[in-house]
């Protein structure tokens, strides 16, 4: 893969990720203040929506993988547990320890947990196995 191959598919990444975390901060904002749920446990109930859209638009957009879904889902359930872990604690921390408001701790850990599992990701649950039907990256 060449470097701009490999930039246009980070750009891809941001763009699901950004789809992804529509449905992970709506779904944190809503129980947070329609809820009054907990700042952490809403945060975790979006970050699985948010995996969810995340694991169906990379599987078939961003890394083209052609992979099986039952091996595929299992490695993207491993980082995405792993990113959920990361995001509660980092959420814990800025939020009690360090006293952010929930949205800033948030778009902190979220950043945190996009580079972590950009990486994982691509090097390991989806590797390069592409479709071959699938356009160029």
């Amino acid at each position: 893969m060449t470097a701009l191959e490999q930039i246009r598919q980070f750009a891809m990444f941001v763009v699901v990720g950004c789809a992804a975390a529509a449905g992970h901060y709506g779904l944190l904002v809503a129980l947070v203040e329609l809820g009054h749920a907990p700042a952490v446990p809403a945060s975790a109930a979006g970050f699985i929506l948010g995996g969810v859209i995340s694991y169906l638009l990379n599987y078939h957009f961003v890394f083209n993988s052609a992979g099986e879904h039952r091996t595929t889902a299992g490695k993207f359930l491993a980082v995405a547990v792993t990113g959920l872990a990361l995001n509660s604690a980092l959420m814990w921390v800025l939020t009690h320890w360090a006293a952010l408001h929930y949205l800033l701790a948030q778009v902190t850990a979220t950043g945190t947990v996009m580079l972590w599992s950009y990486g994982a990701n691509r090097f390991w649950t989806f590797g390069e196995r592409v479709r071959p039907d699938a356009p160029p990256a």
